[in-house]
């Protein structure tokens, strides 16, 4: 498929150089660790919050140890992809400056360190209990078959990573010991996948005749058919969101029957990511989105703040 040969995107999303050399290797590990990625772990808190246990101390410590779980396993799993990566992200504008495809950061150390963060990860997940454990093991094997064959397959890509978002969300669950919600997976799973298919239109545009040689899938997409994926997950997930705040199930479950009051917070978190990503020409780091862009980061901060006010106080019976 032919690719256009100019690429405005590259110059409009240019991202500063990590200057790795001479660094120590730790300071090189935990650049190839992502903690930058880490805010994508927030989403075990989901189940502490709608399971009605935000205000219980110990369920409270259970979702944080589950975080701080999920933010090493993830950690490891970047590693690892940056290993099997190393030899594309040399021709990617962006990612030519990571440790590893820098050379900065032997493969070898760095997926040692990446085994022992797994060990550990499994081991405290174990502790916590053996469900969590078992959720935990299918989020590392899950991706690891992303890093060396599913994302080489069209559609597929994009299913597991939102695989990878659900699987933190019932983490969470598991973690507190709440039902896993239906709903809960459903919009997580539409969220998910309009991410990522927002990033896969990043790539596509911010590499333009070379985005085969970074990534063979991107050869199957098109900006014209990401944006009508888009479109219809767009739309999905605003429906999936408006029935779950307004039936009566959910109101019966969570206490309140006002959380349809979120739902402008839902629509305008949506509105303001597709703008940053088709007149802004964002979208490749979701995470790093939410934490430059003033504007949807405290659309994301009502939105909690309000869904808890309206489930753990007077104001939404």
């Amino acid at each position: 498929m032919a690719r256009t040969s100019s690429n405005p995107v590259a110059a409009r999303t240019a991202e500063p150089r990590l200057e790795t050399g001479r660094r120590p290797t730790l300071s090189l590990l935990a650049i190839s660790l992502r903690p930058e990625q880490w805010t994508k772990n927030l989403l075990v808190f989901a189940g502490v919050l709608f399971g009605g246990r935000l205000l219980e101390p110990d369920a409270v410590l259970m979702a944080a140890a589950a975080f701080a779980i999920f933010c090493g396993l993830s950690g490891a799993v970047y590693v690892f992809n940056d290993v099997s990566d190393r030899d594309a992200d040399r021709r990617h504008p962006l990612k030519q400056a990571r440790p590893i495809a820098s050379g900065d950061l032997p493969a070898p150390a760095a997926l040692f360190a990446a085994a022992v963060l797994i060990v550990v990860s499994m081991t405290g997940a174990l502790l916590i209990s053996p469900a969590l454990a078992a959720v935990a093991a299918g989020y590392v094997v899950l991706l690891l078959l992303y890093s060396v064959a599913l994302k080489h397959v069209v559609i597929i890509d994009v299913l597991t990573i939102a695989g990878g978002f659900v699987l933190r969300a019932i983490a969470g669950a598991v973690a507190v010991s709440v039902p896993i919600g239906s709903w809960l997976l459903i919009c997580t799973t539409l969220l998910a996948l309009f991410l990522a298919l927002s990033k896969r239109r990043h790539e596509l545009l911010l590499l333009g005749d070379g985005a085969v040689d970074h990534r063979r899938t991107l050869d199957e997409y098109s900006p014209y058919l990401l944006d009508q994926m888009i479109a219809v997950v767009t739309a999905s997930t605003l429906i999936a969101y408006t029935v779950y705040a307004t039936s009566g199930d959910t109101a019966l479950r969570l206490g309140t029957s006002r959380l349809g009051l979120t739902i402008p917070f839902v629509l305008y978190g949506i509105f303001r990511y597709l703008y940053l990503v088709h007149q802004k020409l964002g979208g490749g780091s979701p995470a790093a989105m939410l934490l430059t862009d003033r504007p949807l980061l405290m659309c994301v901060g009502l939105w909690v703040a309000t869904s808890a006010l309206l489930m753990y106080s007077p104001l939404g019976k």
